[in-house]
């Protein structure tokens, strides 16, 4: 009997190479010499299956490292003496127990995985003005996807041609390892090398998307943003993601929404706050003062005797309910200017008041110094 090749030498890699290039490098001889591609070919077909054996070891931890301490003696099924009486030579219990737990145990699962697949869904976010979240917009938004290829129909394939079905794992996109331990042998489910998993091997390659069926394109689509929506909430639109696969439906458009700061409004709820300064004669006489709100300035009379940080409600003239009818209030809360430069008519004039009003302001000043007293023991 001839003696066996190296396995690093029938893949072409150093025997510190990683699991990744041991793959790759397997991948890359498994579509060279697989059947499909040569047929007719025994050269071909052998080499293949040489291929294949030195993957089987090297892509398996526990084989490679049996392989590596012992050679090709240490691959045997009867390797490590066959049982419990035999010991446990040649296998890491860590390994056993991941045969059990890791998704690999008994006959694993029969499930393909090469059927439909649904797309990725896309995120995008865009800002608006304080104004649009409160009233609604339809809003034109630059999208850069994936389509299905014009050239190919989305197959992969070169127009007329089709993809064959993968012989080493006879389309269904995984394969059968059987694996054997001390406590018997036993049967894990992975993914086909070959084909990826895909089930197919494209041989004619489109040109136009290098066999991947779908390709990137700049697109433009119009979303209606609803009224009343806020900072940080998002809107979904089905189906205007990715494309699916072998007939899978697209991934969804998640749209988050940025709302600018607005420089005299803020949003609480649904209602609108507002500070607004008035003149002192105006808090003490009371006025008709012109209020900004989001319908423009609305007239508001301002009763006398008004205080710093007093607050007043225009009901409706809110934030819309994004699910329902009517509109949250309008809240201004207003602060009292006190005049910085005066003339001396102007600061006559005060002084006249202050003479006018003594008596009153001798009681407050009498009724806040009682409180503080009180407020501090004394």
């Amino acid at each position: 009997m001839a003696e066996k090749r190296d396995y690093y030498d029938i893949l072409g890699v150093d025997k510190n190479a990683s699991e990744a290039d041991i793959k790759k490098a397997y991948r890359k001889l498994a579509k060279q010499y697989h059947p499909d591609v040569n047929q007719g070919d025994k050269s071909a077909e052998g080499k293949f299956k040489e291929v294949s054996e030195a993957y089987d070891v090297l892509g398996n931890a526990e084989k490679k490292s049996r392989y590596d301490q012992y050679g090709h003696a240490g691959t045997d099924p009867n390797f490590g003496g066959g049982g419990f009486g035999g010991g446990f030579d040649g296998f890491d219990v860590g390994d056993i127990f991941e045969s059990f737990f890791g998704g690999g145990f008994g006959r694993g699962s029969s499930r393909s995985k090469n059927g439909p697949k649904r797309g990725a869904d896309l995120r995008v976010a865009i800002e608006i003005t304080f104004e649009q979240a409160a009233f609604g917009l339809e809003k034109e938004i630059a999208l850069n996807r994936l389509h299905a290829c014009d050239t190919c129909k989305g197959s992969g394939c070169k127009p007329g041609k089709e993809p064959i079905v993968c012989k080493h794992c006879n389309g269904t996109g995984q394969v059968q390892v059987k694996q054997t331990t001390p406590f018997g042998q036993f049967v894990n489910v992975k993914t086909c090398d070959v084909c990826g998993g895909e089930g197919r091997i494209i041989t004619d390659p489109c040109t136009t998307c290098g066999g991947k069926g779908k390709v990137r394109k700049n697109t433009k689509i119009k979303v209606n943003i609803p009224a009343g929506i806020d900072d940080g909430q998002a809107i979904s639109l089905r189906g205007e993601g990715e494309p699916g696969t072998k007939g899978g439906p697209a991934g969804d458009l998640l749209i988050n929404i940025r709302v600018r700061p607005h420089t005299l409004f803020k949003r609480q709820g649904n209602d609108v706050v507002c500070d607004m300064p008035i003149t002192f004669v105006q808090a003490a006489l009371g006025a008709e003062v012109e209020v900004p709100t989001l319908d423009g300035k609305v007239r508001y009379t301002v009763p006398e005797g008004t205080q710093t940080g007093s607050v007043f409600r225009i009901k409706g003239r809110g934030i819309p309910y994004i699910r329902g009818n009517g509109r949250g209030d309008h809240f201004v809360k207003v602060f009292v200017e006190v005049p910085k430069k005066l003339n001396d008519k102007q600061k006559e004039a005060l002084k006249n008041f202050a003479e006018l009003s003594g008596d009153e302001v001798h009681e407050q000043r009498r009724g806040f110094f009682d409180k503080m007293k009180g407020a501090l023991g004394k």
